[in-house]
């Protein structure tokens, strides 16, 4: 099969969707050697993103998440004569023969559209034709997947789940001389809650902010900050504002997006990891804290809790108090903050991106396979095979 993945938001957005691309790639790459990969990238992207003798870069200049994409990027796509082409960000080319296959990461501009901005709206306003275009659909969940039949009306037969997973560079590290190094970097104290994602409202950052007051002004923990690293999304000002309002200035911290090597640091020296959005459609961070033996406290709506399973916390998002109370436990606990260290360990030994990029090439089998059943033009139907879809 000649495969092709669309790759070119790499050189946007240094975010989920990428982390998903790349190491989906890698894993592939690793796993097949046969069949035919092209990896498109954004004219500005040059270095490949695998160097192996069965892949090969090639640029795409339609820019993605504009209104000229649709057109220029079917044109685009004829002269690599296609059998497959996987969209990593939700929507597909529209006005294509290439068969695709896509990936919805989750439905949050469905669940929250006042959240969107203008461009937003218009790019993810195309989703009910790229469900009806795409010959399948990959989703990270069991409830990303209840969203797509319940809110697109697409059939399951049409969905495959696919856990995602913690890169490999979280692991457990020693926790004190891990802590000393990344505290004296970012000047943080020696106790803190992390939180890590992009600060925007649907992450609930506001509720966290709202909790960690409550925490100090209730239970007296005045010794624990906490550490927010993440890039700025919609509405950060207030969020900033917030803090000024709460006088929490010196005790919550932006750090800002990080590199991964600084991110692994945080989650070990953390005392434990809040995750408390309104929605997710996987929810990669806990699972990453999980992975470096750092408790973590999660909603317990859309798909957190078939993420985490036993080994976290949960909490209802709404609920600023009861976030309080499950951070006070995690501080307080030992013999709780012991137990889910080890659970959520466990737990993340369960998600591995070998196993997501198997069931993905088995999506691209099953793609290629059902179309190679359906028969020429003139063919007797009593000579046809069966479609195996």
């Amino acid at each position: 099969m000649r495969i092709g993945l669309d790759a070119r938001l790499i050189q946007h957005q240094p975010a989920g969707i990428t982390r998903y691309t790349r190491h989906l790639l890698q894993e592939l790459a690793r796993l097949n050697q046969r069949d035919e990969f092209i990896t498109f990238q954004h004219r500005r992207h040059r270095t490949p993103l695998i160097e192996q003798a069965n892949f090969r870069r090639a640029t795409l200049f339609a820019p993605v998440h504009t209104h000229i994409e649709q057109w220029l990027l079917p044109l685009e796509l004829i002269r690599f004569s296609l059998d497959l082409l996987h969209s990593t960000d939700f929507i597909p080319p529209l006005y294509t023969t290439v068969p695709t296959v896509i990936t919805v990461h989750d439905l949050a501009f469905l669940h929250w559209p006042h959240f969107l901005t203008k461009d937003s709206a218009a790019y993810y306003g195309q989703i009910d034709r790229a469900v009806r275009r795409a010959e399948h659909i990959i989703v990270p969940s069991e409830s990303t997947k209840q969203d797509l039949t319940a809110m697109l009306g697409v059939p399951p037969i049409k969905i495959s789940v696919i856990y995602e997973a913690a890169d490999e560079l979280f692991v457990p590290l020693p926790v004190e001389p891990t802590r000393a190094e990344i505290i004296k970097k970012y000047h943080l104290p020696e106790s803190f809650v992390l939180f890590v994602g992009t600060i925007e409202p649907r992450k609930n950052v506001d509720g966290l902010i709202r909790a960690f007051h409550h925490l100090r002004s209730k239970y007296g923990v005045n010794d624990t900050a906490l550490v927010i690293a993440g890039g700025k999304g919609w509405l950060y000002n207030e969020t900033v504002d917030l803090i000024r309002q709460l006088k929490l200035e010196q005790s919550v911290f932006l750090i800002g997006r990080v590199a991964d090597e600084d991110l692994h640091k945080l989650y070990v020296a953390a005392r434990c990891h809040v995750h408390a959005a309104h929605y997710e459609g996987f929810g990669l961070p806990p699972l990453e804290a999980m992975a470096c033996g750092t408790p973590t406290i999660v909603s317990n709506v859309s798909s957190l809790p078939e993420v985490v399973g036993d080994a976290a916390l949960l909490v209802d998002p709404s609920n600023w108090e009861e976030i309080a109370v499950a951070i006070h436990r995690l501080l307080s606990d030992d013999q709780l903050h012991a137990e889910m260290s080890e659970k959520g360990l466990q737990r993340a030994r369960y998600f591995n991106w070998e196993s997501a990029a198997r069931r993905t090439m088995e999506v691209y089998r099953l793609i290629g396979d059902s179309r190679a059943a359906i028969p020429a033009a003139g063919t007797p139907a009593s000579s046809r095979p069966s479609n195996r879809l």
